[in-house]
């Protein structure tokens, strides 16, 4: 898988650039298709971040990532 740094994982936030991408455990997620991340905000997270802390106030599991498909590795 490519590698990215936070930077470039920034700059798929939905507003900089098309991809809606999020980061999760090292991995990133092109989260684009999903209807609750039109915009790149989902309730009260932005997309183009690392949402690993953020998990532990969702009230979802991680296996939420399931249904993203993986696009890269962040560094």
């Amino acid at each position: 898988m490519k590698t990215y740094t936070r930077q470039q994982l920034a700059l798929r936030n939905g507003q900089d650039k098309p991809e809606v991408w999020i980061a999760f455990e090292g991995i990133i997620y092109d989260v684009s298709e999903s209807r609750l991340w039109k915009g790149g905000k989902h309730y009260e997270h932005w997309a183009g971040q690392d949402l690993t802390d953020e998990l532990k106030d969702a009230p979802h599991t991680q296996k939420v990532f399931e249904r993203f498909k993986p696009i890269g590795t962040l560094i």
